[in-house]
C-alpha cells in the first residue's frame, strides 16, 4: 500500500512549459501538437492541488536553451535534427515560452534544465536536500524523453519515485507504454487520481 509523507514529497513537473504546450510557443507555432501531451494539464492540476493541499511541494523543471553569441541558441547535434524549427528566443531563460503553463502555477522551485535529465548539470540534486524531499511524484512530457531520464538518475540517487501513467506522455502512445512498463521496475506507477485520494486521505 502506497503511503506518501507529505512534507517530504513533491510533485516534480518535468518541462510543462508554455513552449511546448501553448498554441503560441515553439511547437504549438510549428505544428508540433500531441492529443496525449494536451491532455495532461487538468490531470496534473488536480494532482497539485492535492499535493499543495497536504503540505507538499511542486517542483517544476524547464527545458532552456541557452542562448549564444548573436541570441542563436546553443544547441544539440541530436535536438537540432530532430527540431530544426528551434530557433532564437525559443525555450530561452525567463522568457514565455521556457515558463511553467499557466495552469500549473504555482510552483515552490524550479530548476532550468539542459538536457533529458533533471538532474544532469542542473542543481535539482541540492534544492531537493535542503528541501528535504525524499520522493518524488513525477509527472510531465516526454515519459520516454525527459520524464524516463529525470526518473532514473533519481533512482541511482536512492530518491523514491511514484511515476503518474495518465500524468504523462509522449508523441506515441506506443513509446509511453513502453516506458511505462519499463520504469516499473524501479519505481511506483500510479494514476494520478489515486495519488490524489492518498494526498485527501
Amino acid at each position: 500500500m502506497l503511503t506518501i509523507d507529505a512534507a517530504q514529497t513533491a510533485l516534480l513537473l518535468v518541462d510543462m512549459q508554455n513552449d511546448f504546450l501553448h498554441p503560441e510557443g515553439a511547437y504549438g507555432r510549428n505544428g508540433q501538437s500531441c492529443a496525449a501531451i494536451a491532455a495532461l494539464p487538468p490531470r496534473l492540476k488536480a494532482v497539485a492541488d492535492a499535493m499543495r493541499a497536504a503540505g507538499g511541494w511542486i517542483v517544476s523543471t524547464h527545458f532552456t536553451l541557452v542562448p549564444g553569441r548573436g541570441g542563436a541558441p546553443l544547441i544539440s547535434p541530436h535536438l537540432k535534427a530532430l527540431r530544426p524549427f528551434l530557433g532564437a528566443g525559443d525555450f530561452a531563460p525567463g522568457s514565455f515560452g521556457q515558463a511553467l503553463i499557466d495552469e500549473l502555477k504555482p510552483a515552490d522551485i524550479t530548476v532550468e534544465k539542459v538536457a533529458f535529465s533533471a538532474f544532469y548539470q542542473s542543481r535539482l540534486e541540492w534544492v531537493l536536500n535542503r528541501a528535504g524531499i525524499k520522493t518524488l511524484v513525477v509527472g510531465g512530457i516526454v515519459t520516454n524523453g525527459g520524464v524516463a531520464s529525470t526518473v532514473r538518475d533519481a533512482h541511482v540517487r536512492d530518491i523514491q519515485t511514484v511515476v503518474l501513467e495518465d500524468g504523462c506522455a509522449a508523441f506515441s502512445d506506443s513509446a509511453h507504454e513502453a516506458t511505462i512498463a519499463s520504469l516499473a521496475t524501479i519505481s511506483t506507477i500510479a494514476s494520478c487520481a489515486q495519488i490524489c485520494s492518498i494526498l485527501e486521505g
